[in-house]
């Protein structure tokens, strides 16, 4: 009965190490404790983190990692590197394919009370400057690039010792997560107060296990449908059940090897790693809606068996107590849980970085450090300003004011949606980007200004939008600006009430996820940078629609 109904619960690298970790808190939450303890706290073999709450608001860095070896550096069985189509075992001994970059990051925030929670995907290829340099005199890499480094290095300063295998990997993988949350924590602003880690055989004998995962999929215009395949990784979405007939968003059931090669493809989506974020978001929206609405506790045997697996390809900080942790949880769900692709500045291709030619993405940290910190830290209510009186001058007709609209909440094609809606209404569409081209900071909550003689249109957007209206010098006459804020994630029902064309456009910042049951015209999400998966309320499975 367990296996029958968890049978969908588990995809990819990082996702299973969320998966692993949000069933290990249910099971202990559930009354297992004292059955499952043991197991949960075997996990705790990475470096510790001093001064970290076990409970309350924290950090955690979830990161997946490329590896084809275990902890104790063995080069994984050939039968399951064939069929996870990560190469063969001579090439991975001779390393030649495979490495412990971290191939995924998520840095969640878990809210004080365990009742709400946001997470940031921060792309591999984010080009950065190391806390310090390596032994090499490395300063500057791709941000996945850190635990590499710092794992070899170590490698090499043990080699030849006494030390055992088992010592001398330990050490390696503890040098590698030290070297990477230093440089997460230098990147994004914000302290690591735990990490869970999981390398790339955890996934395929879990997913085995459970039989694979339900994922909601379409074709990308952008490339004439090709994501769905990727030969790479070995994701084929016709054989996995797709009509391309009939096209569309279609929901399809992916055995353990097609679960993998689904967060593993790439090469075939928009954004390429960008692209990958949100099929691993996707599949973690499922493992929380999976924990939630299946009874996952009817088989202790099973229970006992997952955390095995767990305690063997799963690891976390040795000061992260899960039981006390697990018991803070209780409340969470998956309406409370999103997920965001962090934002990028623009790519460089080919560009010579550590002897090798590599393509990148520059960022601005500034940017990120205050995008991450006004998501986690969102300013209290007492801290906005008062409420302005608005104007009762009647307000000239909506043809003649242009309304310009900025994205600052992350949300994928929120900006354009917004347009849209005020299109519908009358108004004249403006400029649509994100708040980066935008001089005024984001706040959490949306913002309006206006130019000369666009007051009174001001304050009608502003009451719809829940904003106020303020006059500022550098916003054109006749125009209206709108900075959507950084908690804000839908169309404002102010907005929504007044207007049929709410629904996603392609636009300057980013596409939206389409609900399942849209036409195969709606826009899913396009991993264009910031991000928001947005799930519908009745959405099968708890999952949006992804390329």
């Amino acid at each position: 009965m367990f296996a029958s109904r968890l049978a969908h619960l588990v995809a990819g690298k990082a996702v299973y190490g969320v998966a692993c970790f949000l069933a290990a808190l249910a099971i202990v939450v559930a009354g297992y404790a004292h059955t499952v303890a043991r197991l949960v706290n075997s996990t705790g073999q990475g470096i510790a983190i001093d001064g970290s709450p076990s409970v309350g608001a924290m950090n955690i860095l979830v990161m997946g990692l490329e590896s084809r070896t275990d902890y104790d550096g063995n080069t994984l069985p050939e039968s399951l590197l064939t069929a996870m189509h990560a190469g063969n075992a001579s090439a991975v001994s001779e390393g030649e394919v495979g490495a412990q970059d971290t191939n995924t990051l998520i840095l969640i925030h878990i809210f004080a009370g365990g009742q709400k929670a946001v997470g940031f995907s921060i792309p591999r290829d984010d080009l950065v400057n190391y806390p310090h340099a390596t032994l090499d005199g490395i300063t500057q890499g791709k941000i996945d690039q850190a635990y590499d480094f710092a794992y070899n290095q170590s490698l090499g300063q043990t080699y030849g010792s006494s030390m055992s295998q088992d010592q001398r990997y330990t050490e390696a993988n503890q040098a590698g997560q030290a070297f990477e949350i230093a440089t997460v924590q230098a990147v994004t602003g914000v302290h690591v107060d735990h990490f869970v880690e999981v390398n790339l055989a955890g996934f395929f004998y879990l997913a085995q296990a459970f039989g694979g995962i339900e994922v909601c999929v379409q074709p990308w215009s952008g490339n004439d449908g090709a994501n769905l395949a990727d030969d790479s990784s070995g994701w084929d979405a016709v054989a996995d059940g797709y009509n391309l007939q009939k096209g569309g968003p279609q929901y399809l059931h992916l055995a353990a090897d097609q679960a993998l090669a689904f967060v593993r493809a790439r090469d075939t989506l928009p954004g390429t790693d960008l692209g990958r974020t949100k099929r691993q978001q996707a599949v973690i929206d499922y493992v929380i809606w999976e924990l939630k609405h299946r009874n996952v506790f009817s088989d202790l045997g099973t229970l006992n068996s997952l955390l095995g697996i767990a305690s063997q390809y799963l690891r976390t900080d040795s000061t992260f107590n899960l039981l006390d942790f697990a018991t803070d949880m209780r409340s969470l769900t998956g309406r409370h849980v999103s997920f965001i692709t962090l934002p990028i500045s623009g790519q460089v291709n080919d560009m010579e970085l550590n002897g090798s030619l590599q393509d990148v993405n520059t960022i601005d940290v500034p940017y990120v450090q205050s995008y991450v910190h006004n998501a986690f830290y969102p300013p209290t209510p007492t801290n906005q300003p008062a409420p302005k009186t608005t104007t009762t001058t009647p307000a000239p007709p909506a043809s003649t004011v242009t309304v310009d609209v900025y994205n600052g909440s992350g949300a994928a094609g929120l900006a354009g949606s917004v347009s849209q809606a005020l299109t519908a209404l009358g108004y004249q569409a403006g400029v649509i980007a994100n708040a980066s081209s935008q001089s005024q900071s984001v706040e959490s909550a949306t913002q309006v200004f206006y130019g000369a003689g666009a007051a009174a249109n001001a304050a009608i957007i502003a009451s719809k939008t829940g904003a106020t209206a303020t006059a500022l010098s550098s916003v054109p006459a006749g125009h209206v600006e709108v900075l959507l804020g950084s908690s804000v994630t839908a169309v404002p029902s102010g907005l929504t009430s007044s207007s049929t064309s709410t629904g996603a456009t392609q636009s300057s910042d980013a596409t939206e996820s389409p609900a399942p049951s849209a036409s195969s015209t709606a826009g899913a999400n396009d991993g264009a940078t910031g991000g928001v998966l947005t799930v519908p309320p009745s959405a099968p499975f708890g999952i949006p629609c992804v390329y």
